[in-house]
């Protein structure tokens, strides 16, 4: 089966006040998005040239406030032009952390958390080196460690790690629990910087997470991951949710025999998905033939 756009399911939809007819965007509303948050949002999928507000149908102004957006059909009202941003979005499906390079990062990162710091569940085998159901995500993904290095995301970490880059710094990693950590690849899930650290789902929430803040615990340590990073997952979120149909959804469950490449090169994005899909999955074992042939 074909991967599917983003636009299914979705109960806010974004109209051009001048162009009533063609939808420009929308979003699957869950529990905490509020007037003000969805303005932040317009704001990243948008860009304008003079101010702007959003109306419902009624042609009732949507006050940039705390109140609980309601579903239905938004229009923008601005004076000036306006355009979709073009920003890129980074592909990204479940990445595997495997390989010498980050087993630092994973420890340091168990080491930190030792709990989902989304869900708030503990590892309760950690003290005997059981982390199963737990995964030490990168909130930038390895897999683009060129963007990274070519945009000096570097300058954003203060903490170095042992090896591996600073792409596997503490500062850009969490633990979350497996089920989470897939819903974070994709996108469906994300957390704010700028709104008290608020968990956002742009998907169905099954976990009642939506709405729900990083506790105080997490946001006080000093290695837990910059707000830059965050911001910039978030960004990518909104961008890969909302903006016109929204990014494909691809399948990560291939069992044995299955055809990996022809599902990939048959789908949208082939030539990123494969770059992406074959990082993380040899790019431990490249690693390690390097590391034995020198």
């Amino acid at each position: 089966m074909a991967p599917g756009d983003r636009s299914g399911g979705r109960d806010i939809h974004i109209y051009d006040i001048k162009d009533p007819s063609t939808v420009l965007g929308g979003l699957i509303l869950t529990n905490g998005v509020t007037n003000a948050n969805f303005y932040s949002m317009v704001k990243i999928i948008f860009l304008f040239t003079s101010n702007f507000e959003l109306q419902d149908k009624g042609n009732t102004k949507i006050e940039k406030d705390d109140d609980p957006l309601q579903p239905g059909n938004y229009y923008i009202y601005t004076t000036g032009p306006f355009s979709v941003n073009n920003e890129p979005w980074l592909l990204r499906t479940i990445s595997l952390t495997t390989g010498t390079r980050v087993q630092s990062f994973c420890d340091a990162i168990r080491s930190r958390d030792s709990r989902c710091i989304i869900s708030g569940k503990k590892a309760v085998m950690a003290h005997l080196d059981d982390w199963t159901g737990f995964e030490a995500a990168h909130v930038f993904p390895l897999a683009y460690e060129g963007h990274w290095t070519q945009n000096d995301y570097n300058r954003w970490i203060t903490i170095p790690p042992q090896s591996g880059g600073t792409i596997n710094s503490v500062q850009n990693g969490m633990l979350l629990r497996s089920d989470i950590h897939q819903l974070f690849d994709t996108y469906n899930l994300s957390i704010n910087p700028d709104d008290n650290y608020k968990i956002v789902c742009f998907a169905i929430d099954g976990e009642n997470l939506a709405g729900k803040y990083l506790d105080q615990q997490f946001r006080d340590d000093p290695q837990r991951p910059v707000d830059q990073l965050l911001r910039w997952h978030f960004r990518q979120a909104v961008l890969a949710n909302m903006r016109g149909v929204g990014e494909p959804r691809f399948e990560h469950d291939f069992p044995p025999g299955s055809d990996i490449v022809g599902d990939i090169l048959y789908g949208p994005k082939p030539g990123e998905r494969m770059e992406f899909e074959l990082f993380s999955r040899l790019a431990a074992q490249v690693e390690l033939y390097d590391v034995s042939s020198t």
